[in-house]
């Protein structure tokens, strides 16, 4: 076989392929296992794939991304996509499976100190998640929760304080509410977003 005649059958096995999951139609889009569809399975093919992502993202984590994991047994799991060191003994890194492309973490010394997501889900145990207003948030946690601003003056987030974890969001760069959700201890997450990086 020649170069052309491989790529257009290539292409042909693709579309078919394609085309079989499509006409599928609603039932393959339906969760095997009962409970609902995750919002990243918005047609048939992401169903046929099985993606999902983690629904909930609590002060604790979310799976094996656990606040005080470290980062050298993740690592040598299999759990970690890309490493970036920073400063302060800092380490910020990147999820796989399940959760790959979703959840962007960060290390201190060695150890999980924030879970940190641009997408929808997860959400929050109460519910809340990337996307909503300050004042869906405001609605979902009452008191429990206060809008505050960083030292600088500049930014915005909601806060919510749970012993000496925090969930914060805060807002999306280009258009009002909620563009980023990360849990993690008070001393690193909060302190991080009202003075900035240590270093």
């Amino acid at each position: 076989m020649n170069r052309p005649t491989i790529l257009l059958t290539s292409a042909a096995l693709a579309f078919g392929t394609l085309v079989g999951v499509t006409a599928a139609g609603p039932a393959a889009a339906a969760p095997r296992t009962g409970g609902t569809a995750p919002a990243s399975a918005r047609g048939p093919l992401a169903a046929a794939v099985e993606h999902s992502h983690p629904q909930v993202l609590s002060v604790a984590g979310a799976g094996v991304y656990r606040i005080g994991a470290s980062l050298s047994t993740l690592t040598a799991n299999g759990h970690i996509d890309w490493t970036a060191p920073s400063c302060g003994g800092v380490v910020h890194a990147g999820s796989t499976g399940s959760w790959a492309g979703v959840f962007v973490l960060a290390f201190r010394d060695g150890r999980l100190v924030e879970v940190g997501t641009a997408t929808a889900p997860p959400r929050s145990p109460a519910g809340a998640a990337v996307g909503m207003s300050f004042a869906e948030l405001e609605e979902i946690y009452g008191r429990r929760g206060s809008l505050i601003r960083n030292d600088a003056g500049d930014a915005e987030a909601y806060l919510v304080r749970v012993g000496s974890r925090v969930e914060l969001f805060t807002g999306h760069p280009i258009r009002p509410g909620v563009g980023y959700f990360q849990v993690g201890p008070a001393s690193f997450v909060e302190r991080n977003f009202r003075q900035g990086p240590a270093c």
